[in-house]
């Protein structure tokens, strides 16, 4: 589909004089939509063109404004256009007067394809040249013309010499470096990048725009290139991966300057005078040349722990809300309701409940996200509900956004080949669509019946272990949360924990946490009883250890394991698997997936529990000191 199969010459008027205001304009413009005949109830369209206006101003800048709206006002998606030579004021994000026009109506229902029109239409009009031909066109007929050429790459600028060759710029590596994104990706991305190329390009300047568009990102830029640059500008309105452009100078600023700024903006970044940018331990986000040259077994632990890391805020909210519901219920009113049978109860349950019921959608869905970008996100969350409702539970969702994330990027293979102008589209059509009808497909028919099968083996069998095999399984998971305190292992234990405590297990999740808060405690005691084995400085940081302990913050103990491992980990290990061993001996069950001390009320057997965690600490607290030897001050 071409940009004037949308735009009926009737829908077109040139040379209008000024609109008294930003509301005359767009009804005017709404006025010419209907002659077009793509409307069934102007006011209608007109309302939600305006409730559009109040989110954000759709007048661009640099003379171009492009409002917009999905209404049931709309019968066919369409456009209008409208120049304005002497301009009028519509609010522009630069504050300049905007002359050219561009309405665009979608039904609602319809596949966002009034965004796909936006985003093709927002490169092609940030040629000067080109908007000026479309504000100087004195027919219809010449504009949807210059349209035409100007989308099938025919257009040339009036009184440009068509001889003369093309400067190429002398550098032997790309000057300037670019990252664009907005929050929907569709025309300010774009836009900006278009823009810093153009300007660039005028100065006789490489330059490379890496583009974060509803589609994902594209144009992604290397390391290599990052390394040579002279400058690099990220004009973004929402995150994009910056630990790559850590120790470099980066100018970052909003998308919008992008647009209406860019030459400031090169000269910012060639000046050298720029800030230089800092990765945080938080900044995790990786370029795709960096997962290119991971191994596959770190990439798909990255895109678990991203699963894992969106999943845990409603897991851990949720499940100390469920606890409480336990704990402030009376299970003699009725057995079979406990946990909602006093309204307090009722409450901290259907709260709690709504929280922990998005654990296997979100996991799902960002895994999927993760290795398919935003594409990805839908299709995996459709796969975690799947689970759910299949009885496949955890293992079931995990699986379900491997398979999302793996579809969605075949998917983008297969319609790699159709026309740059349906990019718009593939995201929010082409992607969910045959994603989640294959996500639909492989979880029922594939996922479902073997996983739902080994899921409830997986549960009765822990349910009907003898004690001594529970003990064992208790040692393993506790052990497991010392040995790298965080890492893989420690997240392996969790998440094990989480997936049974989501299917009514809750023995695993007690030796998990006890596991998990037996090394800062230790590392508390030892410090605290054993000082002539620290350091003045580590004895000060051991106090901050039995907070963390308490808090199961299991990272606190980290920086003395990482100082000595030979010694510390081997006794957090020993510690740690002897409380998660204790837990399952003296029947402790866990409902809260976190909160350390703090949700004990909650917890089966909870003296038992505390003594648990107490001999883990003091074994591990004995053993280290056993193995360290006094320091001469």
């Amino acid at each position: 589909m071409h940009i004037n199969d949308l735009l009926n010459p009737k829908s077109i008027a040139l040379g209008v004089s000024a609109p008294a205001s930003k509301e005359a304009a767009i009804r005017l413009l709404a006025d010419y939509m209907e002659k077009g005949g793509n409307l069934s109830d102007k006011e209608q369209y007109v309302k939600d063109v305006l409730i559009r206006e109040e989110s954000g101003t759709t007048g661009l800048g640099d003379g171009i404004a492009t409002p917009h709206a999905k209404s049931d006002g709309v019968k066919a998606a369409g456009l209008a256009a409208m120049t304005i030579p002497d301009g009028m004021d519509f609010a522009a994000m630069d504050g300049n007067p905007s002359r050219l026009f561009f309405m665009i109506a979608a039904p609602n229902g319809a596949n966002d394809e009034h965004l796909a029109i936006l985003s093709k239409l927002a490169t092609m009009i940030m040629d000067p040249d080109f908007k000026e031909a479309l504000i100087a066109a004195k027919s219809v007929e010449e504009f949807r013309r210059l349209i035409d050429d100007k989308e099938n790459d025919r257009f040339v600028a009036p009184g440009a010499d068509t001889t003369a060759e093309e400067t190429k710029p002398a550098a032997d590596h790309i000057q300037i470096l670019a990252v664009t994104a907005c929050p929907t990706g569709i025309a300010h991305t774009f836009m900006a990048a278009e823009s810093i190329e153009q300007h660039a390009k005028k100065r006789g300047l490489t330059v490379k725009v890496e583009t974060n568009g509803s589609a994902g990102v594209k144009n992604v830029l290397t390391p290599e290139e990052i390394a040579a640059a002279d400058g690099i500008i990220v004009a973004a309105d929402k995150n994009v991966a910056m630990s790559r452009f850590d120790g470099r100078r980066v100018v970052i600023t909003k998308v919008a300057d992008g647009i209406n700024k860019a030459d400031e903006l090169i000269d910012r970044a060639l000046s050298g005078s720029a800030p230089i940018y800092h990765a945080t331990g938080a900044d995790t986000a990786e370029g795709a040349d960096d997962a290119e040259n991971e191994s596959l077994a770190r990439q798909i632990y990255k895109h678990l722990m991203n699963g894992v890391s969106h999943m845990l805020p409603f897991v851990v909210g949720g499940g100390i809300l469920i606890a409480l519901a336990f704990l402030f219920d009376d299970y003699t009113i009725d057995p079979s309701k406990f946990g909602s049978n006093t309204p307090l109860a009722k409450f901290f349950m259907q709260v709690g409940g709504a929280s922990f019921g998005f654990m296997l959608p979100v996991l799902a869905g960002f895994i999927g996200m993760s290795i398919a970008d935003r594409p990805g996100l839908a299709v995996g969350f459709v796969g975690g509900s799947l689970a759910g409702a299949t009885g496949t539970g955890f293992l079931g969702a995990l699986l379900a956004g491997f398979v999302g994330g793996y579809a969605v990027n075949a998917l983008k293979k297969v319609f790699a080949g159709l026309p740059a102008s349906l990019d718009g589209i593939k995201p929010i059509l082409l992607y969910p669509f045959f994603g989640i009808l294959i996500m639909g497909l492989i979880s029922l028919y594939i996922i479902a019946p073997p996983v739902s099968a080994i899921n409830n083996w997986m549960i009765e069998t822990l349910g009907g272990m003898d004690p001594s095999a529970r003990v064992l399984m208790g040692l393993i998971v506790g052990g497991m949360m010392a040995v790298d305190m965080g890492g893989p292992i420690n997240k392996a234990a969790y998440v094990t924990g989480t997936g049974l405590l989501a299917s009514g297990e809750y023995h695993v999740m007690a030796a998990v946490m006890a596991g998990g808060m037996v090394p800062p405690l230790a590392i508390a005691l030892a410090t605290t009883f054993f000082k002539n084995r620290f350091t003045e400085s580590q004895r000060k940081a051991g106090i901050t250890n039995y907070v963390m302990g308490l808090s199961f913050i299991t990272e606190g103990a980290i920086p003395f394991a990482a100082s000595d491992p030979v010694r510390v980990i081997p006794s957090m290990v020993v510690g740690s698997a002897l409380a998660g061993a204790l837990t399952m001996f003296f029947d402790c069950t866990l409902r809260a997936p976190h909160g350390g001390i703090f949700v004990v009320p909650t917890i089966g057997n909870p003296l038992m529990y505390l003594v648990s965690i107490l001999i883990g600490a003091v074994v591990g607290a004995v053993i280290l000191s056993l193995l360290k030897k006094p320091i001469k001050e």
